[in-house]
C-alpha cells in the first residue's frame, strides 16, 4: 500500500511513519535519544525492486523497530537495503548503517573527507572528543569541560567501522534508472556530502541545509582550521546549482533550497557582525562572547543550555571569531592556552 503523503509545511514532521515525498522517495523520521532535534529523517529510494537509504539513523532498538515497520509499508525489509548513502559521520546518520551491515550486509558509502575523523573515533587508544575539549579550552571555556565529559562519557562505546566506499564528487548510479550527483559540502563536518537527484529536482541535504535551524559547525574529531569559512563556501556552491526541493535530515520537506540558503547566509552575516561588536565592546574570548549573545530561536542565554549545546555554542562562536580574524577584522593571540581576540 502507498505511504501517506506529508505536506512540506507539516509541523509534525517528526511523527513516526513513512511518507511519500516524491515518486519512489519516502521520508522516514526516526527517534533520537533525548535530543532537541526531535528526529532524524532517513530517505528510502526505490524502484520497487531495489532499495537504497539516504542516511540510516542512530543505532537504537526503537529506531531499528520503526525503520523496519516503515519499510514494511512499502513491501520491503531491512535486508533488502542494497546501499546506505551517508551524508556525514555523526551518529544519528551513520551508526545504524553499520549495525545493519553487520547483521544483513549491504554497502555503506560515506564522504571521503570523513576519513581522518573516523580514524580517530575508531581508535580505542584515542579520546574521541579530545579535539573538541581542546577547542573548548582554547575558547576560554575550560570550566565547562567536566560537565561535557560527564555527558559524553560513553562517546567511545560504539564500534565505529570504515565504509565500503569513500564517496567523491561526481555522478553515480543509485538504482538502475536513477542517478545522483554527489556534492562535497564541508562545514558541518569536513566530509559532509549532499545528494542531488537532478531528474526529480530533489536535494537530500543531510545537515548542510536545514529548514528551521542552523547546523553546528565543525563538530568532528578532526576539524579544519576555518570550518565556518568552509561551510559558507559550501552554501554558496549549492546556491549556484539549480534550485530544488529541500529534503533535510531534520525538519519537513520544503520547496526551495535557495530560499533557505539565502536565510542561512544572512544569519551568519548578522552573527559575524554581532560577534565583531562583542569583541569591540570588551569580550576577549569565545566563551566571553558566547555568554553575551542569545542562542536558538528562543533567544536562550548560554547558561540555560545543556552542557553539550553550551560546548557547541562556544565552539561555533570561536569559528566565527577565527573567520573574522582570517578576514583581517580582528587580531588573535594565545595566552596560557586561551585564544584572546582584539579589534
Amino acid at each position: 500500500m502507498n505511504a501517506p503523503r506529508l505536506d512540506g509545511d507539516d509541523p509534525d514532521w517528526s511523527t513516526p511513519g513513512i511518507y511519500e515525498v516524491a515518486a519512489g522517495v519516502y521520508r522516514i523520521p526516526l527517534p533520537l535519544p533525548g535530543d532537541g532535534l526531535r528526529a532524524v529523517n532517513v530517505y528510502a529510494v526505490t524502484d520497487g525492486r531495489e532499495l537504497v537509504l539516504i542516511d540510516s539513523g542512530w543505532a537504537l532498538p526503537e529506531s531499528r523497530r520503526l525503520l523496519a515497520g516503515a519499510l514494511d509499508v512499502i513491501g520491503a525489509k531491512l535486508d533488502d537495503v542494497r546501499e546506505f548513502l551517508i551524508t556525514h559521520i555523526h551518529r544519528d546518520h551513520y551508526t545504524q548503517a553499520l549495525a545493519l551491515r553487520r547483521e544483513f550486509g549491504g554497502k555503506v558509502s560515506l564522504g571521503s573527507g570523513e576519513e581522518p575523523s573516523l580514524r580517530i573515533v575508531a581508535d580505542p587508544a584515542t579520546d574521541p572528543i579530545r579535539t573538541q575539549l581542546d577547542l573548548l579550552r582554547l575558547g576560554g571555556g575550560a570550566e565547562l569541560i567536566p560537565e561535557v565529559r560527564a555527558v559524553l562519557a560513553d562517546e567511545d562505546a560504539e564500534l565505529w567501522e570504515r565504509p565500503d566506499e569513500w564517496l567523491t564528487p561526481g555522478r553515480r548510479r543509485v538504482l538502475p534508472d536513477r542517478e545522483f550527483d554527489v556534492v562535497a559540502t564541508p562545514g558541518h563536518t569536513e566530509g559532509h556530502v549532499v545528494f542531488v537527484d537532478p531528474a526529480a529536482g530533489l536535494l537530500f541535504s543531510g545537515d548542510h541545509v536545514l529548514p528551521h535551524i542552523t547546523p553546528s559547525i565543525g563538530f568532528q574529531a578532526a576539524p579544519p582550521d576555518l570550518p565556518l569559512g568552509a561551510y559558507l563556501d559550501s552554501l554558496r556552491l549549492v546556491r549556484a546549482l539549480p534550485d530544488r526541493r529541500l529534503l533535510p535530515a531534520h525538519g519537513p520537506v520544503t520547496a526551495s533550497v535557495h530560499a533557505r540558503i539565502d536565510e542561512l547566509l544572512d544569519h551568519h552575516r548578522a552573527r559575524l557582525d554581532l560577534l565583531l561588536d562583542q569583541v569591540e565592546s570588551g569580550a576577549a574570548t569565545a566563551f566571553e562572547a558566547a555568554t553575551r549573545i542569545s542562542w536558538t530561536r528562543r533567544a536562550r542565554h548560554l547558561a540555560t543550555m545543556d552542557p553539550f549545546n553550551r560546548m557547541l555554542a562556544v565552539l561555533e562562536t570561536g569559528a566565527h571569531l577565527d573567520l573574522l580574524t582570517a578576514q583581517g577584522h580582528l587580531a588573535a593571540v594565545e595566552v596560557d592556552g586561551v585564544r584572546h581576540y582584539r579589534p
